[in-house]
């Protein structure tokens, strides 16, 4: 049981870091763009080749592994299915899965050299995944203890913190 833990545990966070990178990958390849045509013909292959290890060398593994060792836990021990929480992370954690392929839906397109999503689009979509971690670890570490709902409430306030950050930030930027 405690193997199966640590190693889901490993396998979360290694694809965390995953998403984590791929998005940033994402804004500096489509900020590429607005570079001269010899820094883009340098700039872009290279984003695109670290996106592709990346992407199949490290997230997707890691994905596949946490979607393996997450329900094995669960099978496990089948009394968290019947807490509350459980289902609420379960929930947030179908979220991420979303997430994880309309990151891989983007990846795709960058690949091809199509996207239309600007840098600060991308900027955004990367706090996505901060914030399912933010609620997913509240809710795990948490857990029955009424304490989960301040947790989840703190995820909604996180997220207006994050918006308004990224927009002070672009703000900076401009100057």
């Amino acid at each position: 049981m405690k193997i199966v833990l640590a190693l889901h545990i490993i396998f979360i966070v290694t694809w965390f870091a995953g998403l984590f990178y791929i998005v940033r990958l994402f804004v500096y390849q489509v900020e590429a763009k607005s570079r001269s045509q010899e820094e883009q013909n340098i700039l872009i292959p290279q984003y695109q080749l670290m996106a592709k290890r990346l992407w199949y060398g490290i997230t997707w593994p890691s994905f596949i592994l946490t979607a393996i060792f997450g329900p094995l836990l669960l099978y496990l021990q089948p009394g968290y299915l019947s807490l509350t929480f459980m289902h609420i992370k379960l929930t947030f954690v179908a979220g991420l899965f979303v997430y994880h392929f309309i990151c891989h839906s983007f990846f795709k397109q960058l690949q091809k050299g199509v996207s239309s999503k600007s840098g600060n689009f991308f900027r955004i979509w990367n706090e996505v995944a901060t914030l399912f971690l933010v609620a997913i670890v509240f809710l795990i570490v948490l857990k029955d203890n009424l304490n989960w709902i301040y947790g989840t409430l703190g995820f909604f306030g996180l997220s207006v913190l994050l918006m308004i950050a990224i927009k002070t930030y672009k703000k900076l930027r401009k100057r």
